[in-house]
């Protein structure tokens, strides 16, 4: 049984995931439940003798990572293979429901039911076949794990397909460098936007809602964030920048800038791979975005 950190995640998680499924315990000291379910899980780990590595995540010591899987009560337990959540379970469950879980996912062998076959993957996927897409940018990131870009093209993607679960996952080995890689920041904030907009089931209502506010106070800058970040979340993009910036128009440096950092992320979130064409250059950059780069400093500068 290891105990897994934001630092070794990666290797102890993500990478062992890839050749053998490993269970992750999220649980805390103080935690009755998990004083239950913890020594079930290591005679199961024992008994199962290797088919599944057992690793357990103190919550309240590594938040980030149980704010990245989304982690809302303990104990739960996450199921992982190919870098990926596979299934998982809430509550100190008896024994045998325990092993019936990882005996659905846990058939003789080597691998997973899930994986029943497996993908072969050019250099260059169609532009029109997002399961090779994915799985290229899956190996990018497996190839190199330290490459940005990678993993910032493989999260948008995940992310972009509603995937927001696996997003998490591919983003917790870098949920320290958010703080000072602009691309990560960017991700953190859209995930932030979609756990913002979790419990708001009905996204149109919510807006409406908020405009009837925002109507009878301009100022209202709550307001117009939380309607921003509800369009982020459902990816109108250009609906939410608009918003930011009658925030910027009004007050450029409310919370600490944070309607323009917000802004900025949706830049780097929409903007397309920077890729030559057949003649070696740069293509033009996407109109939107650049509509929306001069807007912004035409409001920050004037």
């Amino acid at each position: 049984m290891m105990n897994v950190t934001v630092e070794n995640f990666d290797a102890e998680v993500v990478d062992a995931s890839m050749h053998t499924p490993v269970l992750v315990d999220f649980w805390a000291p103080w935690c009755g439940p998990c004083k239950v379910i913890g020594p079930l899980l290591e005679k199961i780990e024992t008994a199962y003798a290797g088919r599944f590595k057992l690793v357990k995540i103190d919550s309240d010591e590594q938040q980030e990572l149980s704010q990245a899987f989304g982690i809302r009560s303990i104990p739960t337990c996450v199921l992982m293979y190919q870098g990926k959540p596979v299934d998982g379970f809430t509550g100190a469950l008896p024994e045998g429901q325990i092993k019936e879980f990882l005996d659905k996912h846990l058939p003789a062998g080597d691998v997973l039911e899930a994986e029943v076959t497996s993908v072969e993957v050019s250099d260059a996927p169609a532009a029109d076949d997002p399961v090779a897409i994915e799985e290229a940018l899956h190996q990018a990131v497996l190839k190199n794990p330290d490459d940005e870009d990678a993993r910032f093209d493989y999260i948008k993607h995940l992310l972009l397909a509603g995937r927001d679960d696996d997003g998490k996952v591919a983003f917790a080995p870098v949920i320290a460098k958010a703080a000072h890689v602009r691309k990560f920041d960017s991700l953190q904030r859209w995930m932030n936007a979609i756990d913002f907009a979790a419990d708001r089931a009905d996204l149109t209502g919510a807006t409406a809602s908020f405009d009837e506010k925002i109507a009878l106070n301009k100022r209202d800058f709550d307001t117009r964030f939380a309607k921003a970040q509800t369009l982020m979340a459902a990816q109108n993009w250009v609906g939410a920048m608009d918003e930011l910036l009658e925030i910027l128009m009004r007050d450029k440096s409310w919370a600490d800038d944070l309607a323009r950092k917000t802004f900025i992320a949706i830049l780097d979130i929409i903007e397309p791979p920077k890729v030559k064409v057949a003649d070696g250059q740069i293509p033009p950059a996407d109109p939107t975005v650049a509509t929306y780069r001069r807007r912004l400093s035409s409001v920050i500068l004037s």
